[in-house]
């Protein structure tokens, strides 16, 4: 599809609609509050697609269709896994987050929360949180931009340092001006987008394949253990480490800042059945869909000999350029753009909110006006991306490998520290930074290791690790009455 005018025109389209979009998102941003949280005014539909497209990324539509085309069903675990691990963090941590949040000063992000918490006057906490959102959130948004540079030398063979920078610039002019607002809008606009295309391509390729019944007669004939849940492709049965690490992945939800600035941003705890709702029913239409890419896309490529695909992730792809007239194929090559836009872009935002709010306001600046933060985000916004685009001009980069365990270091370190802090009164600082520490360092040094358990996705560790070291540590503090998580009562809680 390389040079096709139909193509570029749709993707042109696209962009205008997400300028758009953030335009009017920035005539109602007035305040540094407007900018990172969008002044608590969410719906359910904004918040719950919103949290789902931003934490897809261009994963849904391209790394699990490229695992179900390899797996088969092996991927049903992985999926699985990620189902419930969203279904649980709309269940435990949403309503919670959005109340204790408000209250404990107004905090905008996770590490002001977790300061608020435990009346951390040292700001130790919120600093080193920030520095660890900071760090990996710079991996994250480099690995997207990376992702967007390869789509756009794809569809339209611009040479990849261009086609990182066109990506990057597409991203940064709406989360520069409307902030907040503007992210989750245009996530609201891509995961409709998102799911429309998981449904759709699925939908037409299972009727070149012959229907989903061709498709499972042709997987048992060309190779039976595709569809056994409980073995591999080569027919070893699965192990319990396999397992555990795939449905692991549903952990990391619990410690994803861009995932849980949704919550904190909801117009109101009433709000949030519908959303959690409307969230978990979009993320499972989601990987259904991008399961059935993978599955069809495998029985589509067996009955074509002549096409050769080296990447099994350029399922969905190969799928789009080959069944739908040009104009319709652009359209649905722009929901991959979508999936990554929609997360670099939550990403650039709690990377910039973590700047201007945790580190200029509370350590240069205390003093600062709303302007003033609101000004030093938008620069930050920048600067961010200026980094995360000279990191990610080599697409062979070994600061890419992190990205791999990225997902595993926010959900080991905060997660943990997040879910406990909301329900047990007892958790003190200390045992928030321990918990954060030993989440984080475990994961970094578990990933180094190989054999035997040592092959267990690096999640499930770091939180069982974190988790005994925020309790341990809390008992031996025995600083109950210095540091009270503030007491809503059930009524409260009902009525946030």
């Amino acid at each position: 599809m390389q040079g096709n005018t139909t193509v570029t025109i749709t993707f042109v389209a696209y962009f205008i609609v997400m300028l758009g979009i953030g335009y009017e998102a920035y005539r109602r941003t007035a305040t540094s509050s407007d900018y990172f949280l969008g002044g608590r005014s969410l719906g359910p539909w904004t918040a719950a697609l919103s949290a789902g497209a931003s934490d897809m990324s261009g994963w849904l539509l391209l790394g699990l269709p490229g695992y179900a085309f390899m797996a088969g069903l092996e991927a049903f675990w992985l999926g699985a896994g990620l189902l419930l691990g969203t279904w649980l963090n709309w269940m435990l941590v949403a309503k919670r987050l959005r109340i204790y949040s408000k209250a404990l000063g107004d905090s905008l992000t996770l590490s002001e929360y977790f300061s608020n918490r435990f009346n951390d006057r040292s700001k130790v906490l919120q600093r080193l949180s920030a520095m660890f959102i900071l760090l990996f959130f710079l991996f994250y948004t480099s690995s997207g931009l990376v992702a967007g540079g390869k789509l756009f030398e794809t569809a339209f063979g611009l040479d990849y340092r261009w086609a990182v920078i066109l990506g990057a610039v597409s991203v940064i002019s709406y989360t520069l001006f409307g902030g907040f607002l503007a992210v989750c809008w245009t996530d609201l606009v891509q995961g409709l987008l998102m799911s429309a295309a998981l449904v759709i391509v699925p939908l037409v390729a299972l009727d070149f394949s012959g229907g989903i019944g061709h498709v499972v007669t042709t997987m048992q004939m060309k190779n039976p253990e595709l569809l056994n849940i409980m073995t591999d492709v080569y027919g070893n049965p699965l192990s319990s480490i396999t397992i555990l690490s795939l449905l692991g992945w549903g952990l990391g939800y619990f410690g994803q800042p861009h995932i849980l600035a949704r919550f904190k941003a909801v117009k109101s705890v009433d709000d949030m059945p519908a959303a959690r709702r409307i969230a978990v029913t979009w993320t499972g239409f989601c990987i259904l869909g991008a399961f059935l890419v993978g599955l069809a896309g495998m029985v589509y490529v067996d009955a074509h000999p002549g096409i050769i695909l080296e990447d099994p992730e350029q399922i969905f792809m190969l799928l789009v350029s080959s069944l739908f007239n040009p104009l319709v194929a652009g359209i649905l090559l722009a929901a991959i753009l979508a999936a990554i836009m929609s997360t670099a872009d939550s990403q650039l935002l709690v990377c910039s909110t973590a700047f201007a709010e945790d580190l200029y306001h509370d350590i240069f600046r205390s003093e600062a006006t709303q302007q003033e933060i609101l000004q030093v985000g938008r620069v930050s916004v920048v600067v961010i991306s200026i980094i995360a685009c000279l990191l990610a001009m080599n697409p062979d980069s070994n600061v890419l490998g992190l990205v791999s365990y990225a997902w595993a270091g926010f959900g080991a370190a905060f997660g943990p520290a997040l879910l406990i802090s909301l329900f047990w009164k007892r958790m003190t600082r200390n045992g928030a930074l321990a918990g954060i520490l030993v989440g984080g360092i475990t994961v970094v040094i578990w990933k180094q290791l190989t054999g035997g358990w040592f092959d267990l996705y690096e999640i499930i560790p770091g939180f069982a690790f974190s988790s005994i070291a925020i309790v341990a540590v809390s008992l031996l503090d025995g600083c109950l009455s210095r540091h009270p998580l503030v007491d809503f009562g059930s009524a409260d809680i009902e009525s946030g």
